[in-house]
């Protein structure tokens, strides 16, 4: 998949794609929908399959202090876009310029004259333009007046409930990883690059690969069973594990962040990129009596853990 950044100055080859247009923050079974039709579309008018997002999420951009929302950073979207079969992800800068643009300026500057895209496809709940003016019925309009292709799709619903980033929110604030994948039709996931920490773990027996979640919408603080993609370097693969996502209330007051213990691994991974999947949600965080009392958890949770990915 290739990555365009710039809509002002791409080049020829990557101009005419067929694209879903959106933030697809956790990249979730109605945004899956919506790049299908796209993708159908592609095909029937010989062009190549893109999604036009924006960097940082508009949301993000507007509310710059708010509470971390999102259920993806930029490099998590891009590998699940990537792994749908997207070929061409135009990740726009999300600026004072972009944003000031009224949606016909949008269209015309964007859409026709930047990107030369020959059909776009949005949801049903889609805005766009200075003050979020434009709607689904205004780009129909505009594809008419300027010359490209416009399809409209239903939100997606699932067991009677619609599908949305709000809600798959809502399941990982409750320990619900279960119940967020299967609105996400896959694994949530956080990615990213192992960071160096206190190396406490590795001192306790369990070392542990760590990752900062800021920026990002917290899941449930507490133990996880977890899968680990190792994206890069010589010890790329997938790995099973147990993770920590919070504070680590043991050791004082800490950032939140994932620490992921890999079964079955040695090695030095610390600035490889990797990919954890929350699978079950295993127990809270909490405050031991002793750090032998830890560890002996640490072995509980670990053969649970076990337990659980072999029976997937």
């Amino acid at each position: 998949m290739r990555i365009i950044r710039d809509f002002q100055f791409i080049d020829e080859g990557d101009r005419g794609a067929s694209v879903a247009i959106g933030n697809f923050d956790g990249v979730h079974l109605g945004h899956q929908y919506v790049i299908d039709i796209a993708r159908a579309e592609a095909v029937k008018i010989a062009a190549p399959l893109g999604v036009v997002t924006f960097e940082p999420h508009p949301r993000e951009y507007f509310a710059p202090k708010a509470p971390p929302f999102r259920l993806m950073n930029a490099e998590g979207r891009a590998h699940r876009l990537d792994w749908l079969g997207v070929e061409k992800l135009y990740e726009l800068s999300f600026n004072d310029t972009l944003s000031a643009k009224t949606p016909e300026a949008f269209a015309r500057d964007v859409i026709v004259e930047g990107l030369g895209l020959k059909h776009v496809v949005v949801g049903e709940d889609f805005h766009f333009g200075k003050d979020r003016a434009g709607n689904p019925g205004t780009l129909t309009d505009l594809g008419e007046k300027l010359g490209f292709g416009v399809t409209v799709a239903p939100l997606m619903h699932h067991t009677g409930e619609e599908v949305s980033s709000t809600a798959i929110r809502a399941a990982l604030s409750e320990g619900r990883p279960r119940d967020a994948a299967r609105m996400l039709g896959h694994w949530h996931r956080i990615d990213g690059k192992v960071i160096r920490g206190d190396q406490r773990g590795r001192d306790l027996g369990y070392p542990t690969a760590n990752m900062s979640i800021r920026g990002l919408h917290p899941p449930k603080f507490g133990v996880y069973a977890v899968r680990v993609d190792v994206l890069t370097g010589p010890h790329a693969g997938t790995y099973g594990g147990a993770a920590s996502m919070g504070v680590r209330p043991m050791f004082g007051e800490n950032l939140p962040n994932l620490e992921s213990y890999l079964f079955d691994f040695t090695g030095d991974i610390y600035d490889a990129h990797v990919s954890v999947a929350l699978i079950e949600y295993l127990r809270p965080e909490e405050v031991f009596s002793s750090v032998d009392a830890l560890i002996a958890q640490m072995g509980a949770d670990c053969a649970r853990a076990r337990d659980i990915l072999a029976a997937l």
